[in-house]
């Protein structure tokens, strides 16, 4: 029993006198060891600050805001924007920058009054057949999309005689016109004066009038009455020689003395 006890003291006086031998110990109890699982950790205070601020947007903002569905609802509520009730052929109206400043409409675009204006367009020339301008011919036209100070109607073969209209004018009288004259309406500014074009120049052709409707009347009421006349004259003239042609068949008939094989 002596010698067990000290061989058991020989033997721990050994191990704590050996270094090496206690760290291969101390190594191989730390790796046989379970591993070291650190705790996880919550952050609470984040959490809940992000969620008072979500809160706090969601109440105060039912819904995100979308800059492209706001513009689209205003201009759903303007409504669309019409035209002014503005007609270019109509003459002693308002021009239409004054209508649009009253109702907001929309004007045809123009150029300005430093740029060539464009052509106008003629519509008509009527003769005047009453009244104290009887003979004249009444030209109408239709104002350009540009700035326009006056109007200016030049007559073939006289150019330099050109008569002159306020920029309100959208008519003008001029004397009296052959069949076939070429008449050019021009719109003048601070650049000058329109080019003419095929629209803005028309050669007069005049109407026919009562008067001719009525000569050309009687001239095709003659013509057929002599027609009719000379159709008679030829019946008359074929039923006559009918007529004289049974007379001498019947002539010869009637005389016992002719024969067809000779005279007797």
């Amino acid at each position: 029993m002596t010698s067990l006890r000290r061989d058991l003291a020989a033997l721990l006086l050994f191990l704590s006198a050996s270094p090496l031998l206690h760290s291969h110990l101390f190594t191989h109890a730390a790796s046989a060891s379970p591993p070291v699982t650190r705790p996880r950790i919550i952050f609470m205070t984040a959490v809940d600050s992000d969620n008072d601020y979500e809160d706090d947007y969601l109440d105060t903002h039912s819904s995100p805001p979308e800059v492209l569905s706001s513009v689209r609802t205003t201009r759903l509520q303007r409504g669309p924007t019409q035209l002014c009730q503005y007609d270019p052929c109509l003459e002693n109206q308002d021009p239409c920058a004054i209508l649009k400043a009253k109702t907001g409409c929309l004007c045809p675009g123009t150029s300005g009054p430093d740029v060539l204006p464009h052509a106008p367009r003629i519509r008509l020339m009527l003769p005047i057949s009453e009244g104290n301008d009887r003979g004249k011919v009444e030209v109408q036209w239709c104002a350009p999309s540009s700035v326009v100070s006056r109007y200016r109607v030049v007559i073939q073969g006289n150019e330099g005689d050109a008569q002159e209209f306020q920029a309100a004018s959208r008519r003008g009288l001029v004397r009296s016109l052959e069949a076939g004259t070429k008449v050019c309406v021009e719109a003048v500014n601070n650049a000058g004066h329109s080019i003419p074009s095929d629209y803005s120049c028309k050669r007069y052709d005049p109407p026919e009038t009562s008067d001719h409707k009525l000569l050309a009347g009687v001239i095709g009421g003659g013509v057929s009455l002599l027609l009719l006349l000379i159709i008679a004259a030829v019946i008359l003239w074929k039923f006559k020689l009918c007529q004289k042609a049974k007379r001498d068949s019947a002539d010869g008939l009637g005389n016992p003395s002719y024969s067809t094989e000779g005279t007797l």
